[in-house]
């Protein structure tokens, strides 16, 4: 029977390609839309594809996973994140289901990870050829040639930014940016009025919803900086979303090298 290793080296085996399957992450969710899988439970929070969102059954959040309602969709594969998802619940699962977890830091394991899903799910060919082209798209991009030092707001009450382990510290990379919390893990909690040394801040949409009212609240505390909404999917969306990732990247650059 075939075999596969996840992204945490854990094997599973599936004696036959996957017909119900459940996804406990929302970029994996579009990913597996993408891919044309056979996906019968989502989370409260894969709200792409829209269709989706609307007619399949959600198990939970996905840190809050109802076992019950898994239960009741009778899964063959459940595919979950190492960080997106609870640990403890993913195991209790692991138990009784094929689960198959991801560990995404960077572009390089996004893209190992879309070609082993599509291996997964019986859809190969046209895994490879998404990945192909969300790389090509990232080597066309062209980061700023004088790098701006900045903060990635992704939490405010208390203030949260992304640190140099995450997948949003990549992107960031790859726009030619500075993080300024690049020797720090995950998400620390920071003082704004404490970013001396930065030009430029970046509010995610999501978790926190940043809005137009915050960027005069950052200005008042950073006089000076150049703060800008940014759409948080974009740069921690890890699935088939990559493919608009490179245009969108441009026009923020574009926007900061000739600033309205």
């Amino acid at each position: 029977m075939p075999s596969f290793t996840d992204q945490l080296g854990r094997t599973i085996i599936l004696d036959h390609p996957p017909l119900r399957i459940i996804s406990l992450v929302p970029s994996q969710t579009e990913l597996l839309y993408h891919l044309g899988a056979n996906v019968v439970g989502i989370t409260k929070f894969c709200v792409h594809p829209a269709a989706w969102f609307r007619a399949l059954p959600r198990v939970g959040g996905t840190k809050d996973i109802h076992q019950a309602k898994i239960a009741a969709l009778h899964p063959d594969l459940i595919i979950a994140n190492k960080e997106e998802n609870d640990r403890h619940q993913i195991e209790a699962l692991a138990v009784q289901y094929p689960v198959w977890v991801s560990d995404v830091h960077n572009l390089t394991d996004a893209l190992a990870m879309i070609r082993s899903v599509g291996e997964l799910v019986g859809k190969p060919q046209k895994a490879h050829a998404l990945a192909a082209s969300i790389e090509k798209g990232f080597n066309e991009l062209k980061p700023l040639t004088h790098p701006l030092r900045i903060a990635y707001f992704i939490w405010r009450n208390p203030w949260m930014t992304a640190g140099g382990d995450t997948f949003i510290h990549d992107m960031l990379q790859c726009c030619g940016f500075i993080n300024l919390f690049s020797t720090q893990s995950r998400y620390p909690t920071f003082d704004p009025a404490a970013l001396t040394n930065c030009d430029l801040v970046l509010l995610s949409s999501e978790p926190y919803p940043f809005r137009d009212k915050h960027i005069a609240e950052i200005q008042n505390l950073l006089p000076g900086v150049i703060v800008r909404l940014v759409d948080g999917e974009l740069f921690s969306w890890y699935g088939s979303r990559l493919l608009q990732a490179p245009l969108y990247f441009r026009h923020l650059l574009a926007g900061l090298a000739s600033p309205s």
